[in-house]
């Protein structure tokens, strides 16, 4: 009987299979294009002349790219050491940063997605600019004077031409709230790409999921991904123009994961290409550009 039903659904279908590449194909409105990102070049690229406290607000991403390589050892997703480890931590504190962070389980590092940052700046920068690790503060008087923050890879599965712009709305109200920090770093760290999703070559089992609402349009998703990190970077068109101070830069970790847009996809993956947590070789390369980049946009912000 269940073997019947299966005939006559497919022979429902398969009409409709034959005629979808006469239907008209809507065109995104989000095409990438190359833009121009912030030119760091004119500033030194040595550390700060005093130590600068810098707070990493991340999950497991952050927490993997701030470690040094080896075992797994930490809670939270801040490790000392982790396999998927970077190095970044090391980096920065040789560079005269004193590393703080938050992440799981903590005040401010609870909830990282794109559309939770306007709500944590506009309601806890008290806190944010306070915070050592985790819910522990600085002590009074003392505040981070950079603040990183950094989105994890699902942020990066755009399914709609609608959800880029409900993401680029949210960064826009981040500004308003950051102009008013003059003297703070904000950095935003653009979120890891993702591995790139299985797509089905059968045009049936695609019409079906199109039915059933379960299909992934791979390509636009990628395109979409591309499109909306490069949206934060560029300053003649992008996130950043007409932006008045010099207290806000994007880091682009996407960029630099998908080998400088190689792919629109994952090109450091862990667990034999099925993960999208960067491996340790990709955030080591990370980890060596962002120094070089943070020494910059310190000289360039006057901190």
């Amino acid at each position: 009987m269940r073997y019947g039903l299966r005939l006559v659904f497919f022979f429902i279908l398969l009409p409709c299979v034959g005629c979808q590449s006469n239907q008209p194909v809507q065109k995104s409105i989000y095409e990438v294009k190359p833009v121009k990102s912030l030119d760091l070049s004119k500033f030194p690229d040595t550390p700060p002349s005093n130590p600068l406290n810098l707070l990493f607000i991340h999950h497991s991403c952050g927490g993997h790219w701030l470690a040094d390589k080896g075992p797994s050892a930490g809670d939270n997703c801040i490790y000392e050491t982790h396999p998927n480890g970077g190095g970044l931590r090391s980096l920065l504190e040789k560079n005269n940063y004193v590393v703080h962070e938050a992440s799981y389980n903590s005040i401010i590092g609870d909830k990282t997605d794109i559309l939770d940052w306007p709500p944590k700046f506009q309601n806890q920068m008290d806190r944010i600019l306070r915070t050592k690790m985790q819910d522990e503060l600085l002590p009074e008087g003392e505040r981070n004077q950079i603040i990183m923050f950094k989105s994890c890879y699902p942020n990066n599965n755009f399914p709609s031409d609608e959800s880029v712009k409900k993401a680029q709305e949210a960064y826009k109200s981040l500004l308003p709230i950051f102009e008013k920090y003059p003297h703070t770093l904000f950095v935003a760290v653009t979120a890891p790409p993702l591995v790139r999703p299985y797509e089905t070559q059968n045009s049936l089992k695609a019409f079906v999921k199109k039915l059933l609402g379960r299909y992934k349009d791979v390509p636009s998703i990628g395109r979409r991904a591309r499109y909306f990190n490069n949206w934060l970077k560029d300053v003649e068109s992008g996130w950043l123009s007409g932006y008045p101070l010099k207290n806000v830069v994007v880091f682009d970790y996407y960029d630099i994961l998908t080998k400088n847009g190689k792919s629109n996809w994952a090109e450091y993956p862990t667990k034999e290409g099925r993960d999208s947590h960067p491996s340790s070789e990709g955030n080591s390369v990370a980890a060596q550009e962002f120094v070089h980049f943070l020494n910059r946009a310190v000289h360039r912000a006057g901190i």
